[in-house]
């Protein structure tokens, strides 16, 4: 009993210093910005390094607010993102429930095909895409940035969403049916309910996808009328300036509205996450 002690204990305090890692890992970037945000121009140059700033200002969030139109960038984020979501929730809802549902064939092989059409780095999709939005005449549209999203994001929400519906009941539905349901009806009234973990989960990863793009939204939309957050952040250096309190400050703005939204699910994403990955 003494000899497994040690061990024990050493096998613990493993798992605390690798979960510690893993905290500092994701947090201490965040954190880093936070005060890189509350300094002035000089201490953020000056040596030694300060960490904690000595004269904490707000002056970088007025300046952030000011010098660009950062409001209405935010703006833009949020009606790119919330309509990429619902339409890749929507159509990835349809698909999800037709692998896990209906007597497809070769359902392995779609599985399969989704999940490579996820492997494509966007770079290589990006004269593609922009070459059919011109086509289309929905360059600097919102829809130019919406549409692209849905593509991107639909792989990882259906996959998501099958693992959901397969662990369903049928007889669930069936009941729903027989007591007068069409088919589309048991989908939206028992299934999508039921798998509500998972509808949050792939929502989230769908929203944050869209939230934190740029390439597309940089090549896609030159106008400033329907420039996303990312691309806007990106205007705040000059040629041969780098205002990092400032951009640190935008950087705390766009972080802020993502950190709250994994904060209010974070019970769901966690959970739908989990069991997708246990009945998948």
């Amino acid at each position: 009993m003494s000899k497994a002690t040690p061990a024990i204990w050493s096998s613990a305090a493993l798992r605390w210093i690798a979960a510690g890692i893993v905290v500092l890992n994701g947090f201490f970037p965040a954190v880093w910005i936070l005060f890189t945000s509350l300094k002035t121009e000089t201490e953020l140059v000056q040596k030694p390094i300060t960490w904690w700033p000595d004269a904490p200002t707000m002056d970088n969030y007025i300046k952030a607010f000011s010098d660009q139109p950062l409001l209405h960038y935010l703006k833009n984020s949020v009606i790119v993102a919330t309509g990429a979501t619902a339409l890749s929730l929507l159509v990835s809802a349809f698909a999800a429930y037709a692998i896990a549902r209906l007597n497809l064939k070769r359902r392995q092989l779609i599985l399969t095909c989704i999940v490579a059409s996820s492997m494509f780095p966007l770079v290589t999709l990006l004269v593609p895409i922009f070459e059919t939005m011109r086509a289309l005449g929905w360059l600097n549209t919102y829809a130019a940035l919406i549409l692209p999203y849905v593509v991107l994001n639909l792989p990882v929400c259906t996959l998501v969403l099958v693992s959901f519906f397969q662990s369903i009941p049928r007889d669930l539905e069936n009941a729903a049916m027989i007591d007068g349901c069409t088919r589309m009806g048991a989908l939206w009234r028992v299934v999508v309910p039921l798998a509500a973990p998972g509808v949050f989960t792939a929502g989230i990863l769908a929203f944050v996808n869209a939230w934190d793009e740029f390439l597309l939204a940089l090549s896609l939309n030159s106008s400033p009328a329907v420039r996303t957050l990312p691309v806007g952040i990106s205007l705040y250096q000059g040629e041969f300036t780098f205002p990092w309190p400032i951009i640190s400050a935008a950087l705390i703005v766009a972080i802020v509205p993502i950190a709250l939204l994994i904060a209010a699910f974070q019970e769901r994403v966690v959970g739908g996450l989990t069991q997708g990955g246990l009945k998948g």
